[in-house]
């Protein structure tokens, strides 16, 4: 590795095992690499940098020893949604927070898989919206345009894997929370099943909706970020049979029949596919039916499935919101959203929670005769920073809705998606798509992806940002030795 950039795990893994570079360099690397963009991307809450050099250090080693792991010595991110031991769990609100006594279970599974946790990537208040803005850390910006938002509520960790600032990072999806950055920065964004990597310690994280999942440049680097992830506590609600995702990468998947929607599921408010990524979706619809499978439009039976969401999502919110130190310094939206979910965490939660068996019936009726739905990952392209960020609670959900209404259902759901490049729109603003599938899917998924990116090789293209930051990380790194 002569670059400055920062490549994927699995070769970071290689070369540390090969001893072409020590922990350390790499860490310190990754380092100069997220202070020389913390400027102008704002990827990063928490940034661990003697911390992270003593885990470095230490995985060097454990390399001497001829001791491997998956991932022993390589830097990876996490949202600030995550327990790390020692440092605040803010969660993109203002205030002062109390560190975290012990890591989360994700997190502790990284760190036996060998990671190095080189920082907490921001999000927005409490994870809510499709944007990372706020008055507690400011705006966090898309590497492909400074002008434009990463996405959200995951899009401190996205932005820091576009920019080449940290090999693959941990995100959360509660909406569409990892699908929707992904697609807006040019990753591979996975959703797993429920339950496939742990929430503790939270038993299940709002009400069911919300789980943690992998953000990389490449399908590999995402299902090897989320195999050592996967696994759970014993006091968590939802435990999926283990899988091996990255044994999935390289298996032919078969000559598939894949539906493809287009149509926005169930939505109070009017959503409106923009011509531009219609566009991009048909292209990788064409291209998955040149490698062989059986592409036909067909639209899943969602129903009324927001009643399902809704309640969920704000007495998980509510929560939350009981918890932070500060809840005067909250968003108005934040507040009101919590309000609400207080008025719906009775019933209306209870109704929404055995609503799931049924939905789980009616959309997976769609899989007894398709094996994989295509869709949208967004109806937009990014929008530009502030846009969203400054409006009322009413205009907020308005654009939101119109901007992702694709994402949200698989969540009510708990099944696996993945979020793939699907090219760019625009000023050359990235778009995606979505390979959908039924409980525990995700070997079918990722093999689909990752034929797809044999294909498409969406891994070559970088934003010319990152190659912009590359002179700045190494006199960063020079600077730092001084």
């Amino acid at each position: 590795m002569t670059s400055d950039r920062i490549p994927g795990p699995a070769v970071c893994a290689r070369a540390l095992a090969a001893g072409e570079m020590t922990s350390r360099e790499l860490v310190e690397r990754t380092l100069a690499r997220i202070q020389a963009a913390q400027p102008t991307v704002n990827a990063f809450r928490v940034v661990r940098g003697e911390a992270a050099l003593l885990e470095a250090e230490a995985a060097d080693r454990l390399l001497a020893a001829g001791v491997r792991r998956p991932l022993l010595g390589v830097p990876v991110a996490v949202k600030d949604d995550m327990d790390v031991a020692g440092e605040p769990t803010a969660f993109g609100c203002p205030g002062e927070f109390p560190p975290a006594a012990e890591d989360g279970e994700a997190v502790r599974r990284l760190r036996a898989a060998g990671a190095v946790i080189v920082g907490k990537t921001n999000t927005c208040e409490l994870g809510q919206w499709p944007f990372t803005e706020g008055p507690a850390f400011g705006a966090t910006r898309n590497p492909w345009n400074l002008r434009h938002t990463p996405g959200g509520s995951s899009g401190g960790s996205a932005a820091a894997v576009a920019a080449g600032l940290v090999p693959a990072a941990l995100g959360s999806d509660g909406a569409g929370s990892v699908r929707i950055p992904a697609a807006w920065t040019h990753l591979v964004g996975i959703k797993p099943q429920r339950g496939r990597i742990s929430t503790w310690p939270s038993p299940e994280s709002f009400y069911g909706i919300t789980v943690n999942g992998t953000l990389a440049r490449t399908v590999a680097d995402a299902a090897l970020l989320l195999d050592a992830a996967s696994g759970n506590h014993d006091g968590e609600r939802h435990r999926p049979p283990a899988l091996d995702i990255s044994a999935a990468v390289g298996r032919d998947p078969g000559r598939l029949r894949i539906a493809l929607s287009l149509k926005p599921p169930f939505t109070a408010l009017p959503a409106r596919l923009d011509p531009r990524v219609r566009e991009r979706v048909l292209a990788l619809a064409e291209r998955l039916a040149a490698l062989g499978h059986v592409v036909e439009e067909a639209e899943p039976r969602y129903g009324q499935i927001g009643l399902a969401f809704v309640p969920r999502a704000t007495a998980g919110l509510a929560e939350w919101v009981r918890n932070v130190p500060s809840p005067d310094l909250l968003d108005r939206r934040t507040r009101d959203a919590a309000r609400l979910g207080r008025l719906l965490g009775g019933a209306p939660l209870r109704v929404a929670q055995r609503a799931e068996a049924t939905l789980h019936r009616r959309v997976g009726a769609l899989f007894t005769t398709y094996d994989v739905l295509l869709a949208p990952t967004t109806a937009a392209p990014p929008p530009r920073i502030g846009t969203l960020a400054n409006m009322n609670g009413w205009n907020t959900d308005r654009a939101m809705i119109a901007a992702c209404p694709y994402a949200w259902p698989w969540n009510v759901l708990g099944w696996p998606g993945i979020s793939v490049p699907a090219g760019f729109v625009g000023d050359g603003l990235p778009v995606g798509a979505q390979l959908l599938g039924p409980a525990n899917s995700e070997p079918l998924l990722v093999s689909l992806a990752a034929q797809l990116e044999s294909d498409r090789r969406w891994d070559g293209r970088w934003p010319r940002y990152a190659d912009a930051l590359d002179a700045r990380a190494t006199q960063e790194r020079a600077n730092r030795t001084l």
